[in-house]
């Protein structure tokens, strides 16, 4: 049996792997259009590969998928963060898990992780050629499938099962060829993005870390929590990014122009951020604003929060009324700031949208309209936040369509 893998990121060796361990005598080549393979496990996490997450069962793990996580349940029983882990340590890799559950090779360093993959398709035989890249897949007879190259010196090559894991990219045409062969696509939009400020004096704390803050999207039910970086473009960080994910699709329909509230204290009830104020001018009622900081709130956030609300910084506590109260208490819980404009986050950059998941049978992953098709990866219509979860796709998905089971 003569296998074609169309894509050599991380689905693509996941699925090539799980091919020749389950069909030992099958062909199985990889076809990478790049020069070098896995070039996005190598940056992703910073270069350190948060290749999953340590979530304690399968629905809290598909809870992280935005779109696609009623799907990921099932797949996800197949093969789990757990087989994950399993999967790499029983190969040599030994893994660390941070406090915030995202889990790094041990070495810290994503080579480690492509050096696993590269070894294991080699060792198995699996045939790795970079520099081809497909330009479509036609029928033939028998149930083959034929590979045509952008390369007209390549002859088209035919396969009797070919798996797509091209990855997944802003530009619908590249998906063109699939759509021609009657799969729907859902139209690519960025995930996974930091949000652009511009003009707005908060990018003067470029640098300044809060840790638990809560987002909300103006004029939608949407809502992030978890720590926010300020930058010198705007604002970034895992809260901004899972709100980004969240909300892909309305932020693309909305010209990534729109308001976001910031509740800097991740305390949902405004009643209480009043009760701790006034606690503080009971307790400290001679001492100037700026010397107590509400909630350990960062020093240079606290002196631009006075700022916005007029306040001077050697006001006592005692001085600055209900009125004071009142305006704090707003810019703690309820911040306003507009964004215009989205940043690449390089490292963790994902694409929504993909190959529509109605045109696929999910427990195997094989095409609906083509048969001997599979599809793993980013290609299909499945992305999560930041945390993990888009590598635990690319394994659970890789996994499943390299069993090349008929759907029906």
């Amino acid at each position: 049996m003569r296998v074609a893998i169309i894509g050599g990121g991380a689905a693509g060796f996941f699925a090539a792997i799980t091919v020749k361990e389950s069909y030992p005598g099958s062909s199985v080549t990889i076809f990478e259009k790049g020069a070098v393979p896995l070039s996005k496990v190598k940056i992703t996490g910073g270069g350190r590969c948060n290749l999953t997450n340590s979530s304690p069962s399968i629905e809290e793990l598909s809870l992280a998928y935005p779109r696609g996580g009623r799907q990921m349940r099932g797949l996800l029983r197949e093969f789990d963060n757990f087989d994950t882990i399993n999967w790499f340590e029983s190969r040599g890799v030994p893994l660390v898990t941070q406090e915030d559950g995202c889990i790094f090779p041990a070495s810290q360093d994503s080579q480690s992780i492509i050096d696993s993959l590269v070894g294991r398709a080699k060792s198995l035989g699996v045939v790795i050629s970079t520099g081809m890249e497909v330009s479509s897949l036609s029928k033939a007879p028998d149930d083959m499938l034929e590979l045509h190259f952008k390369d007209d010196i390549i002859q088209p090559a035919l396969f009797e099962k070919v798996i797509v894991t091209t990855g997944g990219s802003p530009k619908r045409r590249s998906l063109d060829w699939l759509a021609a062969l009657d799969h729907k696509i859902e139209s690519p939009v960025p995930s996974l993005f930091s949000f652009n400020l511009p003009g707005d004096s908060i990018t003067e704390l470029m640098g300044v870390v809060v840790e638990d803050v809560i987002l909300s999207l103006e004029g939608s039910k949407l809502k992030s929590a978890g720590a926010l970086l300020i930058t010198h473009w705007g604002v970034s960080g895992p809260a901004i990014l899972k709100l980004s994910s969240y909300g892909a699709r309305l932020l693309n329909e909305m010209g990534y122009n729109f308001k976001i509230h910031i509740n800097w204290v991740n305390q949902p009830d405004s009643s209480k951020i009043s009760g701790e104020l006034n606690q503080i001018i009971q307790m400290s009622p001679n001492k100037q604003l700026y010397s107590v900081r509400p909630y350990g709130i960062p020093s240079r956030l606290w002196r631009y929060l006075l700022w916005r609300c007029e306040l001077k910084e050697d006001k006592k506590w005692c001085e600055i009324g209900k009125k004071g109260v009142n305006l704090l208490t707003d810019a703690l819980s309820n911040d306003i700031h507009r964004v215009n404009g989205k940043s690449s986050y390089k490292e963790e950059f994902v694409t929504c949208g993909g190959v529509s998941l109605s045109s696929v049978n999910i427990s195997t992953l094989e095409s609906k309209y083509v048969k001997n098709l599979y599809f793993a990866g980013e290609v299909l219509d499945i992305d999560a936040i930041t945390g993990g979860y888009n590598l635990q796709c690319a394994w659970t998905t890789g996994y499943v369509a390299g069993k090349l089971r008929s759907g029906k």
